[in-house]
């Protein structure tokens, strides 16, 4: 691995440049990566965002075997199933995560964007903006870089997505860029890792209760979420969390 991934920094502005690491990083493992982030940025300045999701534990076993101490952030809406809160408690003791950070909406944004709870059927992107969105951007304003769990296979805006992005002032990490559905499904295997509870009843892909269906065994992996709709993304993977610098 070049230098690159080996150079230490203190603050967003003497980040390397996403293109460099990318180009140094495409064809490294998801522990690599990790490690290459965490070594670069240090622990304090890089965070975890995770949803606990059907597929969440992979990325989280790798993390924690590079440190269990890499802050998480996981942003719980409001609008969650309690298996995915559940899941969240069993995968933090399993794995022996220290600082996972539940990030939750303001309650004077709730009170005056979504008094009803019904914006996720009139508005879902606004929804999504208020409970997701501006949580993030909030949650990560200490960081100078974060991990996401994205993976091309998932398809759709996430079929060309580098291993190194560039997010405003910060740098974004996507660990599973390349990985297959199958070496996921080997990292569960390996660990012994619980499936979110809800993957046997049919889902492949969890999101907000009103905004998540079941999938059929031949659909995408993401068929379920905003079914209907034209939406396919919530939005912190297609909206900056910071300007840039």
């Amino acid at each position: 691995m070049s230098a690159i991934a080996h150079q230490e920094v203190s603050g967003a502005a003497t980040l390397p440049p996403a293109e460099a690491l990318d180009e140094v990083l495409r064809h490294a493992s998801p522990a690599e990566v990790i490690a290459a982030a965490l070594k670069i940025i240090g622990r304090e300045r890089l965070a975890l965002v995770s949803s606990f999701g059907t597929e969440s534990a992979a990325l989280l076993k790798v993390m924690a075997d590079v440190d269990p101490a890499i802050p998480v952030v996981f942003l719980d809406t409001g609008w969650l199933f309690q298996e995915t809160l559940d899941y969240r408690d069993t995968l933090t003791r399993q794995l022996g995560l220290t600082d996972v950070r539940s990030i939750k909406p303001l309650e004077e944004t709730l009170s005056r964007e979504d008094p009803d709870r019904e914006l996720w059927f009139n508005d879902p992107d606004a929804c999504c903006r208020i409970r997701k969105v501006e949580p993030l951007a909030r949650a990560l304003k200490p960081f100078a870089a974060w991990i996401n769990g994205r993976k091309r296979f998932q398809g759709g805006a996430r079929a060309a997505i580098p291993v190194v992005e560039q997010d405003g002032a910060r740098l974004k990490f996507n660990p599973f860029a390349n990985v297959s559905r199958e070496e996921i499904e080997a990292i569960y295997k390996s660990a012994n890792l619980p499936p979110h509870p809800l993957v046997k009843s049919g889902f492949l892909s969890v999101g907000c209760m009103p905004c998540t269906s079941r999938s059929e065994a031949d659909e995408d992996a993401r068929a379920g979420r905003w079914r209907g709709r034209a939406k396919t993304e919530c939005g912190i993977h297609t909206t900056q969390t910071s300007t840039p610098e």
